[in-house]
């Protein structure tokens, strides 16, 4: 059947929660209902990537870009776009200059963008794996099965430069050669897709809408090393992400792409997914393996690494899913393709998820090499309400803060790894002036402390002095010494501790404390937040000169400390208030003070 047109219905979990579904039902029901379910195919695709914007319906051949669809705009897009061929155009993406944007590609969000490892997100139906293959899926996997040896396959990815994307950016071909050379014949494949760090869902997004390009690469890797055998592991709060791998692994398996005798060539292969029950520490590779044979999830010495001795004690090759990605598209256009993407020493692209102070957030993926300023103001927009850039955090929890002064910092393994940050599996959170950078600090090493497993004292003893120290700054109770120990107990935990978690928990405390050593000032010599964050530090009141006595200060306190009469100034009960700051927020003529 020709199909006339095709409608592209974002089908990510971010959209999903905005009833994504319903408008892909609705819009089926108004396609039958106008009598032109015959000439529009309707697709449930992955992410788009502009999750500021979802829901996302696109529309081709004429490449119609919708954003912030609603199950009910189903019937005017049908009735208007697909029945009479004209633009819905109220639901066209808008840029900064007011003007309404048709295609994808007049979009600034996706201009500077390269897609290798989201190449099929948003595009296919990550469901049906007809789909998959249209788009030279599983080629890849018949070529290493009947065209190259194992050695033709690692030297083109060492020629592609492809580094592990998890975080320690340790090379793919060496890890799978470590393991090929173990004379073992029971050897294991693992994708790590245990992804935790607050604000990032770049591993969970590739698994929504391609799924089939990981398996694909885990099949390549056990022909490689001489593996019959692969596990993915996976956080079991990924409900999407689990329901479309276990049908891309049944149809797989279905048409001889997995399982025995993969497409008659004597290689067999099978994959099997387990669950994680969402603890950090389970992201680090030892503790991973630890967990997926069913004991408690806690990072083991190395040597002896993965590669040479994991899971059940045998050799293990084990690639986040960002890396597996990468895979077969590297193996059909060759490693000097792919090396000629990126910088000198990091190649190919890096997949982030944007968030936080930012205009546009969402999935982006941008050639290694791509600039802060490039991925903040260009794709991101630039910072909200005119409020000034203040810093990025990258590498999530474990990660550092990179200030304004560094902005047009290229992005790579060793740039940020000089200014104290680390790339991580991709986590940018983008802060304004309005944050408090202690308060940043404290924020992040709380969500360590929880998550250490508590194995090694250099983590679990120094992250809870650290944080007991940031938060005894927070509340204007710190002093200069201090700093000094938390300085040394810092440097102490990034050399003694026994897995990355506790080896990095400490770079935000110390590049906070480094690129903001004024704020930590303020907090010890005056008792008081810059930012205005730190409630034990921040006082509200009202100036009397300029209350006009409104009263709408007074109905949204949530403890009712503000007293007044009308059109008389207001006060605040500052004994009572709880400095939710909400009467700040409202006050539309400057009477409430923040200090």
């Amino acid at each position: 059947m020709a199909f006339k047109q095709f409608i592209l219905v974002c089908g990510g979990t971010a959209c999903e929660s905005s009833k994504a579904d319903d408008i892909y039902k609705n819009l089926i029901a108004e396609c039958e209902a106008h009598g032109v379910k015959d000439d529009v195919q309707i697709v449930k695709t992955g992410c788009f990537g502009f999750c500021e914007k979802g829901p996302i319906v696109k529309v081709l051949p004429d490449e119609s870009f919708y954003v912030e669809v609603k199950p009910e705009d189903a019937k005017e897009i049908v009735a208007e776009h697909v029945v009479k061929g004209r633009q819905v155009k109220r639901l066209l993406y808008q840029g900064e200059e007011t003007r309404k944007h048709a295609r994808i590609e007049d979009i600034s969000f996706y201009q500077k963008q390269f897609r290798i490892v989201l190449r099929n997100c948003g595009l296919i139906n990550p469901e049906d794996i007809n789909e998959y293959i249209a788009r030279d899926g599983y080629a890849a996997l018949a070529k290493v099965l009947f065209e190259m040896t194992p050695d033709q396959v690692l030297e083109e990815l060492k020629k592609s430069g492809l580094k592990g994307r998890g975080g320690a950016g340790f090379p793919t071909w060496m890890k799978w050669n470590f393991s090929r050379k173990v004379k073992d014949p029971l050897k294991y494949i693992v994708c790590n897709a245990d992804e935790g760090d607050p604000g990032a869902y770049m591993d969970r997004s590739a698994l929504e809408g391609d799924p089939h390009s990981v398996l694909e690469a885990m099949a390549i890797a056990g022909r490689v090393v001489g593996s019959n055998k692969g596990y993915i592991y996976i956080r079991a709060e990924y409900p999407l992400a689990i329901h479309r791998l276990e049908l891309a692994i049944k149809q797989a398996t279905e048409m001889g792409l997995l399982g025995e005798d993969i497409l008659g060539s004597g290689f067999s292969f099978e994959v099997e997914i387990r669950f994680g029950a969402g603890a950090f520490v389970c992201g680090e590779e030892t503790a991973l393996l630890v967990s997926l044979a069913g004991e408690r999830g806690m990072p083991t010495p190395r040597p002896p690494f993965p590669a040479v001795q994991g899971l059940w004690k045998k050799p293990t090759v084990i690639n986040n899913v960002e890396t597996w990605a990468n895979i077969p598209i590297i193996l059909l256009k060759g490693g000097e393709w792919f090396s000629k993407i990126g910088t000198e020493t990091s190649k190919g692209t890096k997949v982030f998820a944007l968030t936080g102070k930012i205009k546009n957030s969402g999935l982006v993926e941008v050639p290694m090499g791509t600039t802060l300023r490039e991925i903040i103001y260009d794709i991101g927009g630039g910072i909200p309400n005119g409020r000034k850039f203040k810093a990025v955090q990258t590498g999530g929890p474990s990660g550092g803060v990179i200030t304004a002064e560094y902005i047009d910092t290229p992005i790579d393994y060793e740039n940020l790894q000089k200014l104290g940050s680390i790339m991580g599996s991709g986590g940018m959170i983008v802060m304004d002036e309005d944050d408090c950078m202690v308060d940043i600090a404290k924020f992040y090493l709380g969500f360590t402390v929880d998550e250490s497993c508590g194995k090694c004292a250099p983590c679990r003893v120094g992250g809870r002095q650290l944080y007991d120290y940031v938060d005894k700054i927070t509340k204007g109770k710190g002093t200069l010494e201090d700093l000094d120990r938390m300085k040394q107990i810092g440097h102490a935990m990034r050399k003694a501790s026994l897995c990355g978690l506790g080896q990095t928990s400490p770079n935000p405390v110390l590049s906070t404390m480094h690129y903001f050593p004024q704020e930590y000032l303020a907090h010890i010599d005056e008792k008081t937040c810059p930012a205005g964050k730190c409630k034990d530090l921040v006082r509200y009141f009202i100036l009397p000169d300029k209350c006009i006595g409104c009263g709408l200060c007074a109905r949204r306190c949530p403890v009712v400390c503000i007293k007044g009469e009308r059109r008389q100034p207001h006060v605040i009960d500052e004994a009572a208030c709880i400095k939710c700051g909400e009467c700040y927020s409202v006050c539309k003529f400057g009477a409430v003070v923040r200090k």
